[in-house]
């Protein structure tokens, strides 16, 4: 089970473009890493824009976003260029990512239980340790659970 201070686990994918993403191009660096379910669903759509809108609020506070789904890439591409989305969305197929963070497991959906993709956030620290976990996302207003979480974690530790 991870937790904050504990290493982030590797990871590595493409993602709408084609870039390969790694978690190495981010030292040095904060990040916030976003697992979602879907591509054009609701909350899904809710939370990407979101996060689009305080993007510059992000980078300023010295943070990089990246999402993750297992949506293909092509998918990716078109759910990123309809919302003007500014930042990378990994395409994860094979679970890989998913399944290190820990993002995919057994949920309740219409009073069912399924197994699918756990909508959970990490902020990871640019020493490359995880920071935050946000397991109870508020789709419309993730970016405030976010900063204000952080900013709370870093007030109490006496950081900046």
């Amino acid at each position: 089970m991870l937790k904050t201070g504990d290493k982030a686990p590797y990871f590595e994918g493409h993602d709408q473009d084609g870039n390969l993403i790694k978690l190495s191009d981010f030292a040095g660096r904060k990040l916030v890493l976003y697992f979602y379910p879907k591509d054009n669903t609701p909350g899904c759509t809710a939370e990407a824009c979101d996060l689009r809108d305080n993007y510059r609020r992000f980078l300023a506070e010295g943070y990089s976003v990246v999402g993750v789904s297992r949506d293909s890439a092509a998918s990716h591409k078109k759910f990123a260029a309809k919302y003007s989305l500014p930042f990378p969305l990994i395409s994860d197929p094979d679970l890989a990512v998913l399944k290190a963070y820990e993002a995919y497991g057994e949920k309740k959906m219409y009073g069912k239980t399924v197994t699918g993709t756990l909508r959970k956030t990490y902020v990871i620290d640019a020493d490359g340790t995880i920071f935050d976990i946000i397991s109870k996302v508020d789709t419309k207003a993730h970016s405030s659970q976010i900063l204000s979480d952080t900013a709370e974690i870093n007030a109490a530790s006496g950081r900046r």
